[in-house]
C-alpha cells in the first residue's frame, strides 16, 4: 500500500475511532459539566459492556445475540448510572480529588470482579452477519463494520443535538447546568435530572463498549486506556458541550489512527501535544460554556 492509501485508511479508521470516542466522551462530559462530578468509573463501565459482548453474544454474534448484549449493556449501564449517582451525591459539593478517590475506587474493583470472572485473555468479538466483510472504498478493502459504526456514531451525535438543542427535555438540561439553583426556584427537581443524565452518561458508556468490542476486544487495562482518551477529548472539548466533544473525539480519532499510520514513534507524542496546545491557547476547552458549546 501506497502513502495515499495508508492515509486513506487512516482517515477512515479516525472517523470510527472519533465517534466511538464521542459516545463514550459525551456522557463524561455532561456529568461533570452538569454534576462537577469527576467519574473516573467511565472507563470501567465500557469495559464492562465489551464483556457483555462476548459473555451474552460470543465470539461469533448472531444479530439476536448482538442486540441482547446491547440490551443488557444498557439496562447495566442504567443501574450503574444510578448507583454511581447515589454513591456520588454525598461529594457533590466537595472537592473534584475527593469524587476522583471514590470513582477511582470503584473502577478499581470493577476491574478486578471483570478480571476474576472473564479472566485475564482477550476476548475477542466478531461483528454481526452482514458487517463481517469488507468493502472498497478509492479501491482499498476496509472493514463493512467500521463504515457502519462511522453512520451509527454520526446519527447518535445528530440525535444528541436535536435533543439538546430542539426539545424541552434538552432545554431543561441546559438549565441546569446553567443556573440548577433557578431550576430548583421554579418547582424542578434538579437532582432527578442529574440522575437521569448520570444515567444516560453510564448508558451510553457501556453500549459503547459492545459497540466498540469487534475493535478494542475486552480485555484487562483496556478501561485505563478509554478512560484517558476520554479524558483527553473532555479537556479540549470543553465541559458540558456536545458540540465541543464531537469536535475533540474526531480530533482525536485522527490523531490516533493517522499518527500511528504515518508517525508510529510520535503517536503518543502526538495525542498529548495536542492536549498541550489545546490547554496552552483556551485553558476552558475549545467549546466551554453550556451544553450547546455556546458562551
Amino acid at each position: 500500500m501506497g502513502w495515499l492509501d495508508v492515509g486513506v485508511i487512516a482517515v477512515l479508521n479516525g472517523l470510527a475511532i472519533g465517534l466511538l470516542l464521542f459516545v463514550v466522551a459525551v456522557g463524561l462530559s455532561l456529568v461533570f459539566g452538569m454534576m462537577d462530578v469527576l467519574n473516573l468509573a467511565h472507563g470501567a463501565l465500557f469495559v464492562t459492556g465489551a464483556y457483555a459482548a462476548w459473555a451474552v453474544a460470543g465470539e461469533r454474534p448472531t444479530w439476536t445475540g448482538w442486540l441482547t448484549a446491547l440490551a443488557v449493556a444498557a439496562v447495566v449501564g442504567a443501574v450503574a448510572g444510578g448507583g454511581l449517582s447515589l454513591l456520588t451525591a454525598p461529594l457533590a459539593r466537595r472537592s473534584h480529588l475527593e469524587q476522583a478517590l471514590l470513582t477511582l475506587g470503584v473502577a478499581l474493583v470493577v476491574a478486578e470482579l471483570l478480571s476474576a470472572a472473564f479472566g485475564d485473555d482477550v476476548r475477542g468479538v466478531n461483528p454481526p452477519p452482514g458487517l463481517d466483510t469488507t468493502v472498497a472504498v478509492l479501491g482499498n478493502a476496509y472493514p463493512s463494520y467500521r463504515l457502519a459504526l462511522i453512520g451509527l456514531g454520526a446519527g447518535l451525535a445528530l440525535a444528541m443535538h436535536v435533543v439538546i438543542e430542539r426539545t424541552p427535555l434538552g432545554a431543561l438540561v441546559r438549565a441546569t447546568v446553567a443556573d440548577r439553583d433557578m431550576v430548583a426556584a421554579v418547582g424542578i427537581d434538579a437532582r432527578l435530572v442529574r440522575v437521569g443524565v448520570f444515567v444516560v452518561g453510564s448508558v451510553l458508556a457501556t453500549t459503547a463498549g459492545v459497540l466498540g468490542s469487534p475493535i478494542y476486544n475486552a480485555r484487562p487495562g483496556l478501561d485505563s486506556t478509554v478512560l484517558i482518551l476520554a479524558l483527553v477529548v473532555v479537556v479540549i472539548g470543553g465541559l458540558g458541550s456536545v458540540r465541543g466533544a464531537l469536535v475533540a473525539a474526531l480530533l482525536i480519532g485522527q490523531i490516533e489512527s493517522t499518527g500511528r499510520a504515518l508517525l508510529a514513534d510520535l503517536a503518543s507524542f502526538l495525542l498529548f501535544g495536542a492536549l498541550a496546545v489545546v490547554l496552552a491557547l483556551r485553558p476552558r476547552g475549545l467549546f466551554a460554556g453550556t451544553i450547546g458549546g455556546r458562551r
